[in-house]
């Protein structure tokens, strides 16, 4: 009689069967990576190119449920790892306390974005000792610095009220 080694068989949770098919459905589209993080029962779709992420955001769930357990499903398009002008642009186009957004050339050829907003105190409601009366003064600037965590090579400033603003360096007097 042979030695027949034992085979071990693994079963997987249900959600893995949909994360593969998740996996099958997207993976040979160059334009779409997905990852799942088993720690936190999530996947998310890397996507590049805004009116497909846009697609899957509308088409797919944003989460699916096995029994007691509940997968995460995240569409992130690919230029949400980057923060660029044009995305702020698009964000607050035809918001009043936006003024405009401006690029410039910064050290080697990396632009620097500026978001500029307009020259106004926001006051809102904020229950915390830094103003006795529950009040909180900023500028527009201050909030969107708190707002947007990751922004680099993006600056948020004030309007100077003058009609300097969003020209290149080399046309200010």
């Amino acid at each position: 009689m042979e030695n027949l080694e034992q085979a071990t068989v693994k079963m997987a949770p249900p959600w893995i069967q949909f994360v593969n098919e998740l996996n099958a459905l997207f993976g040979q589209d160059p334009a779409i990576e997905v990852a799942y993080d088993d720690d936190n029962k999530q996947v998310k779709l890397l996507v590049d190119g805004q009116a497909k992420a846009d697609a899957l955001i509308q088409l797919l769930p944003a989460e699916k449920e096995f029994g007691n357990v509940t997968l995460n499903i995240a569409v992130i398009p690919a230029n949400k790892l980057k923060s660029t002008p044009d995305l702020y642009k698009a964000a607050f186009e035809g918001n009043p306390a936006y003024v405009g957004t401006f690029v410039a050339e910064g050290i080697f050829n990396n632009p620097i974005g500026y978001v500029i907003f307009k020259k106004e105190v926001v006051q809102f409601f904020n229950d915390n000792l830094a103003d006795a009366h529950g009040n909180m003064n900023t500028l527009y600037q201050n909030v969107a610095d708190d707002v947007f965590t990751d922004h680099q090579g993006i600056f948020f400033c004030t309007d100077t009220g003058s009609d300097l603003v969003g020209k290149p360096l080399g046309e200010w007097p």
